[in-house]
């Protein structure tokens, strides 16, 4: 995944990526006799990477593959692209695209303001509304910005 080891401390291992901003360290805890990676409520689903573009996205999947791990094909999410794969310990990996974006389908200004589903999951939309909290938005007041 690009990661360089940069400090270990107690059995916790930190990795690094190159470039700056929030997202870049992962902090590993080492931990002997657990189970493998197991799905439930308390358990991560996925860990997600960030690819800039569809070509760097399919790069990172050749390298995956080169080594051995088995990775899906590029899954069209409408808002960005995925390739999904299981690191050793069998949690999932996703890498996902910045494009195309969710303002794709409403303009930037109304973002978060109503619920947009993918077209598989129009179906479902009346039962996924009714198991979504209610949100509420802050007031803004007169000429302040979101």
């Amino acid at each position: 995944m690009s990661l360089a080891a940069v400090g270990e401390d107690s059995g916790l291992q930190r990795f690094g990526a190159a470039g700056s901003g929030s997202g870049l360290f992962i902090n590993l805890r080492r931990a002997a006799g657990f189970w493998r990676a197991a799905g439930g409520v308390g358990t991560v689903h996925h860990l997600a990477f960030r690819a800039a573009s569809d070509e760097e996205q399919l790069a990172r999947r050749s390298e995956i593959e080169a080594q051995g791990f088995g990775i899906t094909p590029v899954i069209d999410r409408q808002y960005f692209h995925s390739v999904y794969f299981r690191e050793p310990g069998g949690v999932l990996f996703e890498i996902a695209t910045d494009g195309p974006g969710f303002a794709i389908d409403e303009p930037g200004s109304e973002l978060g303001t109503h619920l947009r589903l993918p077209p598989m999951y129009e179906p479902d939309r009346l039962r996924i509304e009714a198991a979504l909290p209610p949100l509420r938005l802050p007031r803004v007041a007169a000429g302040e910005e979101r």
